[in-house]
């Protein structure tokens, strides 16, 4: 009567989502003051002002019809054209507007890119840890995932299983950098490894294998840390984008797909794109937030208040006897469970209303993922149950 395959993933939501939908029923009894719900990463932070701002002065200014009608499919030129320029000058590339395509948030940009690479017997690399609807979203586009745990120590790729990873089928690796959970960045180095490895494979097996960059997280860094562009390290990058983090717009759903003209077949393969965005339903991205993110360009909310959080957090948990990776970007702290199923000491945590994502779901067991995008002034009023759940194990 309808697909069971659908009606599971309808049926049993995300842990994360799960978790997000707990701590409401929670704030329920016992007041929002006093849970401490560090499981979804929905931006805490005002968007800039310029965004509000814009908003403003488009509406004032540009004909309802236009504002609120529909762009070109793959949309509108105008932006499209910006947004090249912007990142032309910013990391000294040459696209065009031809190599965009816009689309509703990164969701879909990851959706309509795997759709569009998919041929029959292809497999998909994912890193773990990794989203856990990168497993869902290359299923549904008919690839296979295979699994590559990072290495453990520092959460950056283990090249050595990568290589033993790859076969003939593999279509594409599929990378995340600021990494959502830990937030673990490549570098340069680590960035011009993956590409040398992966040009030795086309070469080995005769054929493109593509990098689908995965970048939300872009400009959400610390300090003096620097985010490599991919398409300057590997010709065969596909680079999926969204505004959701950046210009904390997460329910806006605006991105982008670039195909840049070095890609393999990149005339085809943005064509495909185009196809894959039509049979999925997903022409033409809201013309008011395209409109808005074309006056926004390079512009953030204030992330230091993201970095303020993160040093807290890790300030704290270190003091108790955790062990965390040091994020160097994005808004999560992935922190070691101090018993191996990460699941039970969540659910120990909840005790104390502090709620947590077991890593299970992210591909890599054993840890905790910690959202850190929430006030300061929360983190702050966590720290003693924080002292309470420590006092259970250490």
């Amino acid at each position: 009567m309808f697909s069971k395959e659908m009606y599971e993933l309808g049926a049993h939501s995300s842990v994360i989502r799960e978790i997000f939908e707990y701590a409401k029923k929670r704030t329920e009894v016992v007041g929002k003051e006093n849970i401490f719900d560090f499981s979804i990463g929905n931006p805490s932070v005002p968007a800039p002002e310029i965004v509000n701002e814009t908003i403003k002065k488009l509406v004032d200014t540009v004909p309802s019809t236009e504002l609120h009608g529909y762009t070109s499919a793959v949309g509108d030129n105008s932006v499209r054209e910006a947004i090249a320029g912007y990142l032309n000058k910013t990391y000294g590339t040459s696209f065009r507007k031809e190599n965009f395509y816009m689309t509703v948030g990164a969701a879909a940009s990851l959706t309509i890119t795997l759709t569009a690479l998919h041929e029959e017997g292809d497999e998909v690399i994912i890193l773990a840890p990794f989203f856990p609807e990168y497993r869902v979203f290359a299923e549904k586009a008919g690839m296979k995932p295979v699994i590559v745990l990072s290495d453990e120590k520092t959460l950056l790729p283990d090249f050595a299983a990568i290589e033993n990873a790859i076969t003939e089928h593999t279509k594409a690796v599929i990378i995340n950098s600021p990494n959502n959970p830990s937030g673990v960045v490549l570098d340069e180095e680590c960035v011009k490894t993956l590409s040398a490895l992966l040009e030795k494979k086309q070469k080995e097996f005769g054929k493109p294998i593509f990098i689908i960059s995965d970048e939300p997280y872009r400009e959400l860094v610390y300090g003096n840390v620097k985010v490599p562009f991919m398409t300057k390290y590997y010709d065969n990058t596909i680079v999926c984008y969204s505004f959701s983090k950046s210009l904390s717009l997460p329910g806006e759903r605006i991105g982008y797909i670039l195909v840049p003209d070095e890609a393999a077949s990149s005339g085809e393969l943005f064509k495909a794109v185009c196809g894959a965005g039509r049979a999925l339903g997903y022409v033409c991205a809201p013309a008011l937030f395209q409109f808005v993110i074309k006056e926004c360009l390079g512009k953030t909310s204030d992330i230091s208040v993201y970095e303020k959080n993160r040093d807290l957090l890790i300030k704290t948990a270190e003091r108790l006897g955790f062990s965390c990776a040091k994020p160097d970007g994005a808004f999560y702290l992935f922190m070691k469970s101090p018993e191996k199923d990460a699941a039970a000491f969540c659910e120990k945590a909840k005790k104390y209303e502090l709620l947590f994502v077991p890593s299970d779901s992210f591909g890599f067991p054993g840890y905790v993922r910690i959202a850190y995008c929430v006030s300061t002034e929360m983190i702050e009023k966590a720290i003693p149950a924080f002292e309470k759940l420590a006092k259970e194990y250490f």
